[in-house]
């Protein structure tokens, strides 16, 4: 690297560190004001929620917020080197403004690289103590209200349940079904079905089985009984921010178990699977428009142009919330979704590199 090279890409990622650790610790005191309530009615001591809770909510926001908080630190560079008039005399001594972004895409680079690390598998195992502490002393307790529950454990096998209690284990109403093609070969029905956690089965109340074959109708009542299937109760557990949880393949694993089982609420986690790929690219297309945007002394100061710069980076959270709401209700695809916020803006980078003098 040029030393011109090391000294955009210095100032650009001191920037970038700067503006996360500003606004993440913003971020963490408005939700200290929110959960105080909740931390004094638990009894929580200061150190538990700083280790079990901020320590691990830093990085999520970090993460979260890393396209605007890039996007804000190359406005705020670039916009000091115009208005020191170094960019003109950057771009005077020969180097064009292709070679001037060099140093910014560097940075952007290394930048999408940790987003993809983190988001991938570091993130997630900070998240898990995250949520677990959110869930206990922030949320309501958790009951399962899902009734009618039918889903797909085994290749030709269906499972069914009128009701089930997460507190006790104990689902109701319970059928297993054996489906070929679209024949109905067999159906086990039992009163309730408990979880037994020291042998890691179920337990059947006693079952009447009805087998198909032809015209026939066999019956057989069976007594209680243990059994294994591929269900657990994790299955009717809370949700509550599960795919933040995940690492990439756990969370590749769990979306072709939903899909296998047929469930209707894939979407949620097809979108956090995309918007991890998407991430690092919105880093880079965002890096290249903020230069275009700050490289040119304005008269507003500035000031002037991180005001602007904090306008475009929220137009891009407003997108990205948009198509994440759009596509966990089933309207858009989620891949598309994930991306439609850095389709848009690459648009808007290349209009700007067409349009804006430089």
């Amino acid at each position: 690297m040029r030393i011109l090279d090391k000294y955009i890409l210095q100032k650009f990622l001191t920037a970038f560190f700067f503006t996360v650790l500003v606004l993440v610790m913003v971020i963490c005191v408005i939700d200290f004001t929110e959960k105080n309530d909740n931390f004094i009615q638990h009894n929580l001591g200061a150190w538990q929620i700083i280790t079990e809770y901020y320590v691990n909510l830093f990085p999520y926001y970090a993460n979260l917020l890393s396209p605007i908080t890039v996007f804000i630190a190359v406005v705020f560079v670039t916009a000091q080197l115009a208005a020191r008039t170094e960019i003109v005399a950057i771009l005077s001594s020969g180097v064009s403004f292709k070679r001037l972004l060099v140093p910014y895409l560097m940075g952007s680079f290394v930048l999408g690289v940790a987003t993809v690390a983190l988001t991938g598998w570091i993130i997630p195992y900070a998240n898990k103590t995250r949520v677990e502490f959110e869930r206990k002393y922030v949320k309501n307790p958790y009951r399962f209200k899902g009734r009618d529950v039918h889903m797909k454990i085994g290749p030709s096998s269906y499972a069914f349940m009128e009701s089930y209690d997460n507190v006790n284990n104990i689902g109701y109403k319970f059928a297993l079904e054996t489906i070929e093609g679209t024949l109905l070969k067999r159906r086990m029905t039992a009163e309730a079905i408990t979880w037994d956690s020291t042998k890691r089965a179920w337990r059947l109340s006693p079952q009447l089985v009805r087998t198909f074959r032809g015209q026939k109708e066999v019956l057989l009542s069976l007594p209680a009984r243990d059994t294994t299937l591929n269900l657990f109760p994790k299955d009717f557990a809370s949700t509550y921010r599960l795919s933040e949880t995940m690492t990439l393949p756990e969370l590749n694993r769990y979306i072709q178990q939903k899909i296998d089982r047929g469930s209707d609420d894939t979407q949620v986690y097809l979108s956090e699977k995309y918007e991890r790929y998407a991430y690092p690219y919105a880093i880079f297309i965002l890096t290249i428009i903020g230069v275009i945007m700050s490289a040119r002394k304005s008269r507003a100061g500035v000031g002037g142009q991180i005001a602007l710069g904090f306008v475009l980076a929220f137009v891009f959270i407003i997108f990205v919330i948009l198509s994440r709401n759009f596509a966990q209700v089933g309207s858009l695809s989620p891949l598309l979704a994930a991306w439609i916020p850095s389709i848009v803006f690459t648009g808007i980078g290349l209009v700007l590199y067409r349009v804006v003098p430089r």
